[in-house]
């Protein structure tokens, strides 16, 4: 069967924008989109610059953008994508800089995971609870990954991930879920954990996260990097790490649904921003828009009907949680 592939090229050095390309070939029954690329520079076109080593979902290496969704090419069928999209179009990874054609910067990429430290703390813990032999111990007890483990540092969560695609400096999908790995991890201290989640605190950390669901729907290892980002989420509130606006945003929702049974929206800014000045500044054209279109509850209107059952039920829940 012969197909045409669309490839994006581009080369910083002499192009000033990406062109795309169309090459037929000749293609046999189960080849991935990554043979195909192969075959291409070597028969069609040797310049074609696209990056690859294992062919086995291992390396993570060969992950690009297949019908506009990020994939590994070694893994991806040429006949399904042909099924599901009637093309093959291909390009780089997104959210990364392009050295060229296919071939991204995992520069940035790669920093991030610095950022967040991506190794333990030592602890004397696993030294008390199981003998000075067991320092690097883990049993199957005590450890819970979630399959974060499983990461194969491709970068195709940062590549779909919407966050950002309009803010580099958020740390990513993959980063945050590698902090949650360590978080994990039973060998490093309690004092070291919430210095971890201290440090995820601030501006572009787990709560700047949208929670749009690309990195998991594109993540080829079934990781679920968002997940673990609520994971951090709660562990944070675990720990009384509130002070930020997406902590206190959470625990703001669920006083006012247990208090009222509803979404108060004109109480829910106040709880985000607190009564400082500036703050209250900040939001009191919101506050006037939302008088004026009906969102603020009337403060005289009776109590929702079944609310004492509601409250019963959310304080059931909570007792029933284990201790954090």
């Amino acid at each position: 069967m012969r197909l045409t592939f669309t490839i994006q090229r581009f080369n910083p050095e002499v192009d000033s924008t990406p062109q795309l390309q169309e090459i037929r070939l000749d293609v046999g029954r189960g080849m991935t989109v990554l043979d195909a690329l192969i075959r291409i520079k070597q028969e069609c076109d040797g310049s074609l610059a696209l990056r690859y080593s294992c062919r086995s979902a291992i390396c993570g290496s060969c992950a690009m953008t297949i019908n506009g969704s990020e994939k590994l090419a070694c893994r991806t069928s040429l006949r399904k994508e042909l099924e599901r999209h009637g093309h093959i179009r291909v390009a780089p990874l997104r959210n990364l800089p392009v050295i060229k054609d296919l071939v991204v910067d995992m520069a940035s990429f790669w920093n991030k995971v610095l950022d967040v430290h991506p190794w333990l703390t030592a602890s004397r813990e696993p030294q008390q609870r199981y003998g000075p032999k067991a320092q690097l111990t883990i049993l199957p007890k005590d450890s819970q990954f979630h399959n974060v483990d499983a990461c194969i540092m491709c970068g195709a969560c940062v590549a779909a991930c919407t966050v950002y695609e309009v803010s580099k400096g958020f740390a990513g999908p993959a980063a945050l879920a590698k902090a949650d790995r360590f978080l994990s991890d039973p060998r490093e201290s309690h004092s070291a954990k919430r210095a971890r989640l201290s440090e995820l605190q601030g501006e572009h950390g787990i709560w700047d996260c949208t929670r749009c669901n690309l990195c998991v729907e594109v993540c080829p290892k079934d990781v679920k990097p968002m997940e673990a980002i609520v994971r951090l989420r709660r562990a944070s509130l675990e720990r009384e790490l509130t002070t930020t606006g997406g902590a206190r945003h959470i625990l703001g929702f669920t006083d006012l649904i247990e208090q009222q049974g509803r979404l108060n929206e004109a109480i829910m800014p106040l709880k985000v921003v607190g009564f400082k000045p500036r703050g209250l500044l900040r939001i009191l054209p919101l506050g006037i828009k939302m008088l004026l279109k009906g969102k603020i509850p009337n403060p005289f209107g009776h109590a929702l009907p079944g609310l004492s059952h509601l409250q019963a039920l959310i304080r059931r829940a909570r007792h029933a949680m284990p201790p954090g």
